[in-house]
Order: structure tokens, then sequence, then C-alpha cells
């Protein structure tokens, strides 16, 4: 039973490390795809966009002449129009090439503190054993985490082979 906690503890961990490793890929992909789209349409459909920069703006309280002079500004430079559309119309932000990497190994970190906080619940198990059975506490407590670690990396080895 604790080998079976133990490896489904690692097993979870990995998991969710690849889990949180695909999300994060998955926003970069999205943003690339947006991103394109968006560089696609400030040449394409310029009007289409200056519309939406217009829209955009009308929440504040600018006069059109100055709203003009900011498309104007855009059209003097594309790279910023998207930059601005990114942001403020989709609300992206460009993702951190190696947040994928970070996320799954934050995620997949649990693993050690999990195997650490069940090994002392395997010793103080033990320990508590073998006061109450045979008066050999710290014994027992070597005895119950040596096999309760052996059977979970057992446990873990077969699940890996099968």
């Amino acid at each position: 039973m604790v080998a079976a906690g133990l490896a489904e503890v690692a097993a979870g961990s990995i998991t969710m490390g690849l889990g949180g490793y695909m999300a994060a890929r998955s926003d970069a992909e999205h943003y690339d795809t947006e991103l394109a789209r968006e560089q696609r349409e400030v040449v394409e459909v310029p009007d289409v966009e200056a519309a939406e920069v217009e829209q955009f703006f009308s929440q504040y309280d600018l006069q059109p002449a100055q709203v003009k002079a900011v498309i104007d500004a855009f059209g003097r430079s594309p790279r910023s129009w998207v930059e601005f559309m990114m942001r403020f119309e989709l609300g992206l932000e460009r993702p951190n090439p190696a947040q994928a990497l970070k996320t799954a190994a934050t995620t997949a970190s649990a693993l050690l503190p999990s195997i650490a906080l069940t090994a002392v619940a395997l010793f103080i198990f033990g320990f508590i054993k073998g006061r109450f059975t045979t008066g050999r506490s710290l014994r027992s407590a070597r005895q119950t985490l040596l096999v309760g670690g052996l059977a979970a990396a057992a446990f873990g080895l077969a699940r890996l082979i099968g």
C-alpha cells in the first residue's frame, strides 16, 4: 500500500510536470500563431486593424485627431502596431522560451518533498510499531523505511517496464 502511494506520487509528479511543459509549449505556439496573423493583417488589411485601434481608444477620452495620430504612427512602425495589437487586442504577452522547462521542473519538483514526507511517515510508523511490539523502535523504523522504499522502487520499476 505504501509502495503504491509512493509510485502514485512519482507518477503524479511526472505527469504534472509533463502537463505543465505541454501547457507552456501550447501557450508559445498560440502566441506564434496569433503573431503571424496580426503581422499579416497589418499588411493586408490595415484599415480593419486601424478600426480596431479606434475601437480600443474609444473607451478613453481621446479626440479623433489624437487617435488618428496614433494610427498614423503605427502605420510607420508595423512592428509596434503588431505588438500593440498582441498586447491590447488579444491580451497576449510574448512567452519566455525557457518557461516550458521551468514550469515542468517546478511542477515535477513536488516529487522530492513527497518522497521525503513519505519516508518520514514510514519511519514514524515503524518507530511506533516497534515501540509497541518489540521494544526496538529505531530498528523497526529503519526496517519499515527500507522495506517501504524497496517496495516503492520495485513497484515503480514494474510500472516502467510493464
